[in-house]
């Protein structure tokens, strides 16, 4: 199930809740991948640390091959790397991603990436691919082929402004590429129960009929250090209350 983590805001902490759910997955003994559409590279540094690599084979690679007339045939895989962590694959980022992106478009090379999901669908248990913070080639590329959609919301009226179009762009590629796609849930991050704002923002979306998921991921400054030392948290400190919601939150989205 190819899960799709997306916002077209940034800062809504969509590399940290894509690696961190996908850790819990392969700490849960699932082969685990991690797809890193994001130029910016937040996942694969979250993921590889100290071990990430100027040369290593990255997502970049996977959609330059889709531009040439190479008579060998290459694999998804063959762009994949491991992590420090059992059961955790990644197929890192890269800055080229954004030079590639025109040419993608125009040699219209929207369905690559669907074709590479189905061709690993047999290795992997669980694939999560994080996202631009913007509706673009590669964001619709990872919407068309994957499954589900899971979207942060970080409880600021600018991201909520943006949710309802982000709904309705979502639904259109469902409309007209994706008949498969999901959405499968609001991801509220950041949450400050004692503050009036984000009770009240939350408790509008829920009255308003959006799939708001529980529970709903704490505030901590944990998450900084976890950064910081390229560890999710289920490996840094796995009783801490935040990892407590991350794996709740994770058992909510394998029962769906």
């Amino acid at each position: 199930m190819p899960l799709v983590v997306f916002n077209q805001k940034g800062g809504v902490g969509k590399s940290t809740i894509t690696c961190n759910l996908a850790a819990i997955s392969a700490s849960q003994g699932l082969r685990t991948l991690v797809i890193d559409l994001d130029p910016q590279g937040n996942s694969s540094s979250y993921l590889l640390g100290a071990q990430a690599k100027a040369d290593q084979p990255n997502v970049a690679g996977f959609f330059e091959h889709s531009l040439s007339y190479s008579f060998r045939t290459v694999l998804p895989s063959e762009f994949i790397v491991a992590t420090p962590h059992e059961n955790l694959h990644l197929m890192p980022s890269s800055p080229g991603l954004g030079e590639l992106e025109s040419k993608l478009e125009s040699r219209q090379k929207i369905y690559k990436l669907r074709e590479a999901l189905q061709q690993l669908a047999g290795d992997y248990d669980r694939i999560y691919i994080d996202t631009p913070p913007a509706l673009n080639f590669f964001t619709r590329s990872a919407l068309i082929g994957a499954t589900g959609c899971l979207i942060p919301f970080d409880c600021d009226d600018f991201a909520r402004k943006a949710l309802y179009t982000l709904m309705d762009n979502v639904q259109e590629i469902r409309a007209d590429h994706n008949p498969k796609l999901v959405v499968e849930g609001i991801v509220v991050n950041q949450f400050q129960p004692r503050a009036n704002l984000p009770q009240r923002m939350v408790a509008e979306l829920i009255a308003e009929g959006l799939p708001v998921l529980q529970p709903y991921l704490p505030s901590s400054v944990k998450i900084r250090e976890s950064h910081e030392q390229s560890l999710p948290m289920i490996y840094m400190d796995p009783n801490h209350k935040l990892t407590q919601a991350l794996v709740a939150l994770h058992a909510v989205l394998q029962r769906a």
